[in-house]
């Protein structure tokens, strides 16, 4: 029983490891959303145009690998948040979301599902 139970402590560390840290995940992203300076900025730190904050480099050091696994590895806030961003390049800066889906997902294959969500929450997402 003693094993058992050592077990699923174990295994609960293991999985709670595999998140992301969630250091940054009160961040105020409408904030940065609404204030163009501040989104440039951060676009600017991911797309290695840039200089970036502490959470701008923490951004861009899982960006890739969080596309790839589907943010598998994020925190409830996280993926949420990311949600809110990408809805919010796809309806508002169209452009700046093509540049970001080129560099992080270049074969298109998580591209299609985040396009695919926002048309479903209403998003026009025009023709290229």
């Amino acid at each position: 029983m003693k094993f058992v139970l050592l077990l699923c402590v174990m295994v609960a560390a293991v999985v709670a490891d595999e998140k992301y840290t969630d250091k940054y995940d009160n961040i105020d992203l409408d904030e940065i959303l609404s204030n163009k300076r501040l989104l440039d900025a951060h676009y600017k730190c991911v797309m290695d145009k840039g200089k970036c904050t502490a959470e701008g480099k923490e951004l861009k050091d899982h960006l890739t690998e969080a596309i790839e696994n589907g943010c598998a590895k994020c925190t409830e806030n996280q993926e949420k948040g990311a949600q809110k961003v990408i809805d919010h390049l796809i309806k508002n800066e169209l452009d700046m979301w093509r540049e970001l889906a080129a560099k992080y997902d270049p074969t298109g294959n998580w591209r299609k599902k985040y396009e695919d969500r926002a048309r479903a929450a209403g998003i026009v997402i025009p023709a290229e």
